[in-house]
This record gives structure tokens, C-alpha cells and sequence, in this order.
């Protein structure tokens, strides 16, 4: 029989893997780095449109897997890029169907898990977009396309300059 400590253990955190803390570290500046020139340049391009929104704020999750784990294939190029814009769409899409937000969030997340699904772009910050675009009563489907894209390419971008100048490929190669 295991010991109560051990069973405890694993609901906090025991399931996780050890992680070097030169790697822990290389992730973290990572995602700084990332997200501080992707952030300046979708304020750049919105200021250049005039355009106030510039940025997603779930973009902070996709650095986390863009950055900490590169080699996961929610982190590909496809599922950043294609997840996050097709949610974009399809929150949008809901709030000029559906008036009510509480009925237009779960299915803004559930109908972008089906559609990343169909389109192979599983991208779990991509749902969280869904329900940013419908709590936030996005109505422009400009919104899919900047901030939401371009800020999603960025991203990706600066993950494979950054992870190939510290010594992991990103993104992966076909096999």
C-alpha cells in the first residue's frame, strides 16, 4: 500500500516531471523575450492602423507551450496560428447568432475544440480566444485576423528564432 503522503503528493504537482533548471529558466527568459517583441510589434502595427486592439491576452498560455514545451504538437506552427484564428471566427461568428453570452461561451469553446479537432490545430489557449471574443462581445471579424493572427505568427516566429539559438529545434521537422 502506498503511503498517504505519496498519494497526496501526486494532486500537487507529483505527476509532473523533473525539469533541469537551466531548462526551466531557458523556457521562462523565452517566453519573455517572445512575448515582449510580440507585443511590441502587434503595438506597432495597431498604431501604424489605428487600431486599439493589439493584443490577445491568452497569449501568455501559448507562450507557455511555445516556449516550455516546443516539441508538444500543440506548440506546432498549424496549432498555434489555425487554432487561435478559428476561434477567433467562431466566437464572433456566435455573437451574431446568439445574444446571450451565457449560452454563446460554452459553445464558442465547444464548437473551436470540434473545429481544431477537424482541422488538426489542437491548441488548448485557443478556446480561451473563443471565450475572450464572445465575454468581450467581439463583433469584427477583423479581430481574427489582427490581433488574433498576427499576434499567433509572431509568436511563433520569435519561438523558432529563440528555440533554435538555444539548442532545441522548433519547430518539428516531418518524418
Amino acid at each position: 500500500m502506498k503511503p498517504a503522503f505519496k498519494t497526496w503528493a501526486f494532486y500537487f504537482g507529483g505527476d509532473q516531471p523533473k525539469v533541469p533548471w537551466f531548462e526551466r529558466l531557458r523556457s521562462a527568459f523565452g517566453a519573455l523575450i517572445g512575448l515582449a517583441l510580440v507585443l511590441a510589434l502587434a503595438k506597432y502595427l495597431g498604431d501604424l492602423n489605428g487600431i486599439n486592439e493589439w493584443l490577445i491576452t491568452s497569449l501568455g498560455a501559448s507562450a507557455l507551450i511555445v516556449f516550455a514545451l516546443p516539441q508538444s504538437p500543440m506548440a506546432q506552427p498549424w496549432a498555434v496560428i489555425a487554432g487561435n484564428t478559428l476561434s477567433a471566427l467562431v466566437g464572433i461568428t456566435l455573437n451574431h447568432w446568439i445574444g446571450d453570452p451565457l449560452i454563446a461561451m460554452p459553445m464558442a469553446a465547444a464548437l473551436s475544440i470540434l473545429g481544431m479537432f477537424c482541422l488538426r490545430c489542437l491548441h488548448p489557449p485557443a478556446a480561451a480566444v473563443a471565450l475572450l471574443v464572445v465575454s468581450g462581445h467581439v463583433l469584427h471579424y477583423r479581430f481574427a485576423f489582427f490581433p488574433v493572427l498576427v499576434d499567433a505568427a509572431l509568436l511563433v516566429m520569435a519561438g523558432a528564432i529563440y528555440s533554435n539559438l538555444t539548442g532545441k529545434a522548433y519547430p518539428n521537422k516531418p518524418q
